[in-house]
């Protein structure tokens, strides 16, 4: 069936892209900066990390499908992440920007501000690492535990 032109502008615009990347906690998570939250492939954490809630992430923003690529490029269009860990999940509302280039190999970070470098997964951010209940932040401390982000863009 052939879409006509007009029709085909509101679908692209209206669909929406999944990805589930996978991490694991470490012991040095603090979980307490105050404006961004990251996930990063490195195996390790320094103390000086305090926005990183998992480490050996399945893929950095590199390494993204096309399509959420293209729907976090999109002006305007609306991220929802959701952290899980166990029984606890977290969910942050974003935005994307074309102004994203999803290009760092190792990292993908959430931001409450509109900076944007390789590494930025997503702006304007409802919530920050500080944000995350302590509860999932003690077992994201056990380098035994798993979690995963679910990074919806519609």
């Amino acid at each position: 069936m052939k879409v006509p032109a007009a029709s085909r502008a509101l679908y692209s615009k209206t669909r929406t892209a999944k990805e589930v990347v996978e991490f694991r906690g470490h012991s040095m998570v603090r979980s307490l900066h105050p404006t961004t939250i990251e996930v990063t492939t490195e195996d390790r954490l320094t103390e000086k990390g305090d926005c990183i809630i998992g480490v050996g992430a399945a893929k950095g923003c590199l390494e993204l499908s096309e399509e959420v690529k293209e729907g976090l490029r999109r002006k305007d269009s609306k991220v929802t992440i959701r952290i899980v860990v166990g029984d606890h999940e977290f969910q942050v509302n974003a935005r994307g920007d074309p102004r994203l280039g999803l290009s760092h190999p190792h990292d993908m970070v959430i931001r409450k501000s509109d900076f944007v470098c390789d590494r930025t997964l997503a702006v304007h951010a409802d919530a920050a690492a500080r944000n995350l209940p302590r509860e999932m932040v003690m077992l994201l401390r056990d380098p035994g535990t798993t979690g995963r982000l679910e990074i919806e863009v519609s």
